[in-house]
């Protein structure tokens, strides 16, 4: 819709994982490298991390294509809530081998596969992506897996990619065991502001914008994606893309920062996760002037020998030393011995 009239031969924003628009920051690159060498150099176990969105799975396709040029067998498990029997079974499936009916016999199929692909120089692969929802018990079949091995090499090579409870639970005493069997590990951040800038620019410039690039989103449109983004890819390619549909429909070259206000809040950004949204919404002034006092009643009588006096007399009663009636009458003399 709005690609000929930026300039553009395809959706530089877009949601799926395209390795084609791959941006190599930092990070990525060392997990890049971590898991290549892992495999290549048949080190058994590697392990990636990184939040929701910071490109775990596009790292995956990455990967994939390589091995793919490779002609290295690998299966990819994208279904992490299997039990023990079904995971097994997937991955066979995945080799495009038979599947028997009972775990030991499947366990010679793989066992023979491995072999012989290893006596070829061959290399075979298993990637689990969304790792951090194996059950303890997939987990220990995955760390069994790794016993298939000669006397130098292991036969499969496993990378496990998942959020940052996978370390959690690799931490946990019941997996120690296959926590020591893990050759390299690695954690995806965030881009930082300037790696914002580059991978919003590289691909603006590899869906055929050239030199335009600067003009559609200017360095404060994008410092405004940063900021409300916090440098994640995904949050990234959603607000770009909504902003350059918003920018279509208003017929501007450039893509302005109001722009931006406008898709953070049609996309709900400015609501803290977990947080309603009437929490997130700034209160008027008699209202926060009601909640303050409220906040200081409440805080003069919790406070010890706290009266009510004291919260009220701040917001136009009067404090109880000044009395707007007559005084009561005094009391009589006490009998009791001073």
């Amino acid at each position: 819709m709005y690609r000929t009239f930026f300039g553009l031969t395809r959706s530089p924003f877009e949601i799926s994982p395209d390795p084609f628009f791959y941006y190599g920051s930092a990070k990525h690159n060392e997990a890049l490298a971590a898991i290549y060498y892992g495999i290549r150099a048949r080190k058994g176990f590697v392990v990636v991390t990184g939040e929701v969105g910071t490109g775990k799975t596009l790292l995956i396709r990455r990967i994939q294509d390589a091995l793919d040029r490779e002609h290295v067998a690998f299966a990819y498990i994208f279904n992490s809530l299997l039990g023990p029997d079904d995971f097994l079974r997937y991955v066979l499936g995945d080799l495009n081998l038979p599947v028997p009916k009972n775990k030991s016999e499947a366990l010679h199929t793989l066992n023979d596969f491995l072999i012989s692909r290893h006596k070829r120089g061959l290399t075979s692969v298993l990637i689990v992506d969304e790792a951090q929802h194996l059950s303890a018990e997939v987990l220990e079949e995955i760390r069994l897996l790794t016993n298939l091995e000669t006397t130098r090499e292991k036969l499969l090579q496993i990378v496990l990619i998942g959020q940052p409870e996978l370390d959690q639970k690799l931490d946990s005493p019941a997996l120690r065991q296959l926590k020591q069997r893990v050759a390299f590990r690695c954690h995806l951040d965030p881009l930082t502001q300037l790696e914002c800038r580059n991978y919003m620019v590289r691909r603006l410039q590899q869906a055929g914008a050239g030199v335009n690039s600067w003009k559609i989103f200017p360095d404060p449109v994008i410092l405004k994606i940063f900021e409300y983004s916090r440098g994640i890819p995904r949050l990234i390619n959603s607000i770009a893309e909504n902003a350059l549909i918003g920018a279509y429909a208003r017929q501007q070259r450039s893509v302005t920062e109001d722009i931006i206000e406008e898709v953070v809040t049609d996309l709900r950004l400015r609501v803290a996760i977990g947080v309603p949204l009437s929490a997130a919404v700034p209160l008027d002034g008699q209202e926060a002037t009601v909640v303050k006092r409220l906040i200081e009643l409440l805080q003069a009588v919790a406070a010890p020998g706290g009266k009510l006096e004291a919260a009220t007399a701040g917001n136009g009663a009067k404090p109880a030393s000044e009395p707007t009636m007559a005084p009561a009458a005094p009391k009589p003399p006490s009998n009791q011995p001073k």
